[in-house]
């Protein structure tokens, strides 16, 4: 199976790359911030490494499907990521928090099965979309809420 520093790993990893973009949230005062993401990345690394630790002990005793778990973690973080979200009068708030959350859960299911390349990938992608679009967004569409130059 793993070494426990290959486990080790992968649970720092997963919550660095989390919490990578849980900063970003917390830069802009999101409700779901850094501590937030960290654990959400933390907890679906562990449970992907429990996943695939329960799968190599009873391989030989019992039909086990490795995903299944991976899979309700998934289900479980969209229940996470519904809380996140907040209707209001201006609008809807929340969305891009709740699609980090997911995110980052995703991430932490890669690198817990060892896709360290799509898990570091994600996370740089999903910080240009956070950062980087943040920008573009308000350059374009200032002039669209009364705010133009």
């Amino acid at each position: 199976m793993f070494s426990d520093g290959q486990i080790m790993l992968r649970l720092v990893l997963s919550a660095f790359l989390g919490g990578l973009i849980g900063l970003e949230r917390q830069l802009h005062r999101r409700a779901a911030g850094l501590r937030t993401h960290i654990l959400v990345g933390l907890g679906s690394c562990l449970m992907m490494l429990t996943s695939l630790y329960l799968f190599d002990i009873y391989i030989r005793m019992v039909p086990l499907d490795p995903v299944r778990l991976a899979a309700g973690v998934i289900t479980g973080i969209g229940f996470l990521g519904a809380g996140a979200i907040i209707r209001d009068r201006g609008g809807v708030k929340g969305l891009t928090t709740a699609a980090s959350l997911w995110v980052v859960a995703g991430i932490g299911l890669a690198i817990g099965c060892g896709f360290y390349l799509g898990g570091i990938f994600t996370t740089l992608l999903a910080l240009v979309a956070l950062f980087l679009l943040r920008y573009f967004e308000d350059m374009l569409f200032s002039e669209e809420k009364g705010g133009g130059k």
